[in-house]
């Protein structure tokens, strides 16, 4: 549970709290309006609201009148539960979320087991010796045991008076089973008035199989709602050295106060935001700029909670610890970015909000003309064709629908190096018309390369100069220093013994060799030198820094002897799906936390025209928020951790496989392959996928508009004709495998542009 003092009013002396609770016990879009009905109506709450898609449910509540307790009292009375721990309920959700998967599991497998006998009996063997009681027995425990959370989840939903797709697959199945038993016991009954005694045994545990396997597709897609969330609170060191009385103290994180100096060790996390007081060394901040290339620091410069420190030792003075740091603050932002997205309406439970009430009418209709019409055999007839009504009225291929075609379309995803989490990335993907990507890692690779090294033209034998660079790169602490060693072992060239080496602290390493000084660094270090750059040379430097290079110079005591250029490398097939994406339509903006001219630089060259420089994590999720409000429906492309709350805020999330593990968990999709052209095809599988649902709906609607009536006896009058419950069940099934057959074509989609 997150909770957040909001406002205080002196006149009252009450104080209003917005606190997020992980919900247990949800199985459908409907539980999660019953959970926000209640937390509404419960005394001292202001507001609420449920977010079926992660399972958690936020209250606005007066501290004074209500209290978590309450609340969570309110809400075990139908049925649910919340997790009021605040300090395990992440624990405590995934440990629960994971019980109830492996229950689910079981369940289902047993089920399909139990229900495949008895659906070959009632098929191909119906009139077997004693196959109406084996298959009695074998039902009994489907329904009843296996099954038994359909008939409970309707019975919460009745309570309400409110239905669902539970309440149709509880009503059908277990009427068809009464029926059924009735008939297994008491068959003379029906013989008595010409009449063969069916059973439906098959129909009544074939539906419970096959709706069970949809459900454990649905918990399977959302098991894992919490690992991002896990994974950036894990950044965080649990222990931490503070500085006490000039001894070293270790202590956990959460006993760190402000004012206490900590020790920093090359390769650790930093633990709490703070200011460096001595030492100095490069950190990997990639977290918060996204930026590849670490940031030096140094005494009065800031330091933040997770990021990385490279080769230096540092101490520093402890600033904001706990909930205050910056990490801190991402883990809330994507918190409250996921939970401020409304409920997942599954179009399924929508229509079913319609189509089970709907149906039971008809049943009961059915039933009460027979008896009004019926004549002699009025009864009979009656509850023939309101079971029959109920059995062809099946849930089977509405509630295969839209699972068929998302486990289809998930495939054909994963054939062409789409992962995808969940159905609403796919529901919503075709709707998208603007998207955001993130510059490093995204469009370039992610990582400095050495792009050229212009050597002067004086100097003819590079051999021993190639040497010597790799000599002082190989000791150098600067991280663009790996980009420079990477390029020449790449080429082959080994190091020679230097007879002096220096680290200059943001300016170069200089070594001796042979008796002669060479310097690698930046242009200032050059100056301190007193060595200058030619006219050709300025203006080689001038064009490489304006295509987004940065430069390095590798020099001996009289002159430059190379220009080392350094680059982040666009991406070979950027340019193309971004092209590609403006084709279809798509706005396209790039937001980076790179500097102006790189940022320029990169757009001009890809072809976008919007895009914004040196953003922080939080403006990337306020401009998606800029464009939601603007109509627009938003996907973003990201690969690191300071992508995650603009990932988490977007409609359409979307993270570059090579990316962080925290990126990957927050986005819906992920794009095993670095190649951007794999944004059109997954928004071009979303839209086929999509079409595939409704056409799925479509025919499963069709089937009933047709078979409801007929099994009523709309036909009786003109020809005698009642449909044969029987019949009905072979209806239903035969109406599944149309759907299935349907999803399955989209294997044979094809989403690579010729």
């Amino acid at each position: 549970m997150n909770e957040e003092p909001k406002s205080q009013s002196k006149e009252t002396s009450t104080t209003t709290i917005r606190a997020v609770f992980p919900v247990t016990g949800m199985t459908c879009a409907g539980c999660a309006i019953s959970v926000e009905s209640i937390l509404k109506s419960t005394t001292g709450v202001i507001d609420a609201g449920v977010n079926f898609a992660n399972n958690t449910a936020w209250a606005e509540y007066d501290s004074l009148k209500t209290n978590p307790p309450a609340l969570q009292k309110s809400i075990q009375s139908i049925g649910y539960d919340i997790i009021i721990d605040t300090e395990n309920s992440a624990e405590l959700q995934e440990s629960f979320q994971l019980t109830n998967y492996l229950e689910l599991k079981n369940r289902t497998i047993w089920a399909s087991i139990l229900a495949f006998p008895v659906f070959v009996i009632g098929m191909f063997f119906m009139d077997m010796p004693y196959g109406t009681w084996i298959s009695m027995i074998l039902t009994a425990p489907v329904l009843f045991w296996f099954g038994r959370n359909f008939f409970i989840n309707a019975w919460k939903q009745a309570r309400h008076g409110m239905v669902n797709m539970d309440t149709l697959v509880a009503l059908s199945t277990g009427i068809a089973f009464v029926f059924s038993a009735f008939n297994t016991f008491n068959p003379e009954y029906w013989h008595s008035r010409g009449i063969h005694p069916h059973v439906y045994y098959e129909a009544a545990a074939v539906i419970i199989a096959f709706i069970s396997f949809g459900k454990l597709l649905e918990e399977k897609a959302k098991s894992n709602t919490t690992t991002a969330i896990k994974k950036l609170m894990g950044l965080q060191p649990k222990t931490v050295r503070i500085l006490n009385d000039d001894k070293e103290e270790e202590i956990p994180v959460s006993q760190v106060a402000p004012g206490q100096i900590i020790v920093l060790r090359p390769g650790e996390r930093v633990s709490v935001d703070g200011t460096a007081v001595s030492g100095s060394s490069y950190l990997d901040e990639s977290m918060i700029s996204g930026e590849p290339i670490a940031v030096l620091k140094e005494a009065g410069e800031k330091l933040f909670a997770g990021t990385i420190n490279q080769k230096g030792s540092i101490h520093f003075r402890a600033e904001k610890v706990g909930a205050d740091t910056l990490l801190a603050h991402i883990v809330k932002m994507v918190q409250l970015a996921q939970g401020s997205k409304a409920p997942v309406q599954k179009l399924v439970d929508k229509i079913a909000g319609i189509f089970v009430p709907v149906v039971i009418g008809i049943s009961i209709l059915t039933f009460a003309v027979w008896m009004l019409i019926g004549g002699e055999q009025a009864f009979s007839h009656a509850l023939l064709t309101s079971v029959t009504v109920l059995v062809i009225a099946c849930p089977c291929a509405l509630g295969l629908a839209t699972p068929t075609a998302i486990m289809v379309g998930v495939g054909k995803g994963a054939e062409n190096n789409i992962l995808i989490k969940d159905a609403e990335s796919l529901e919503l993907g075709y709707k998208v018309n603007a998207v955001i990507l993130d510059k490093t890692g995204t469009i370039t690779e992610g990582r400095p390369v050495v792009t050229a090294m212009n050597w002067s033209p004086e100097i003819s034998d590079k051999e021993q100069y190639f040497k010597v660079l790799y000599s002082l790169e190989i000791n150098s602490e600067h991280p663009l220093a790996d980009a420079i060693v990477k390029k020449l072992t790449e080429d082959g060239i080994s190091g020679v013994q230097l007879e002096s080496f220096d680290s200059i602290t943001a300016r170069g390493v200089k070594g001796i060799h042979n008796g002669i000084g060479f310097f690698v660094g930046n242009h200032q270090f050059l100056e301190e030198q007193n060595i200058s750059l030619n006219t050709d040379q300025f203006e080689y430097v001038q064009k490489r820094q304006h295509e987004a290079n940065t430069v390095i110079y590798f020099a001996d005591q009289k002159k430059v002897l190379s220009i080392i250029s350094v680059a982040d490398k666009i991406k070979d097939s950027s340019t193309e799906a971004i092209r590609q994406l403006h084709d279809l339509g798509i706005e396209v903006h790039m937001l980076t936390g790179d500097n102006e001219q790189t940022a320029s630089a990169v757009a001009k060259e890809v072809g976008i025209k919007s895009y914004r420089a040196e953003v922080l994590p939080s403006d990337k999720a306020d401009f998606i928020k800029q464009l939601q409000s603007e109509g627009k429906v938003v996907a973003m492309v990201g690969d690191g951790i300071n992508d995650s709350h603009a990932l988490a805020q977007a409609d359409v999330s979307i993270a570059m496989g090579k990316g962080s593990d925290i990126a990957m968990d927050v986005a819906k999709i992920t794009l095993i392959t670095s190649n951007l052209q794999s944004i059109p095809m997954a928004l071009k599988l979303s839209k086929r996928t999509v079409q595939t649902i409704r056409q799925n709906l479509f025919w499963a609607f069709i089937y009933n508009i047709i078979g409801i009536p007929l099994a009523a006896g709309v036909l009786y009058s003109y020809n005698g004709f009642l449909l044969d419950p029987m019949i009905a069940g072979a209806a239903m099934a035969l109406s599944s495998v149309s759907v299935v057959s349907n999803s399955l074509r989209l294997k044979a989609l094809k989403l690579r542009s010729n």
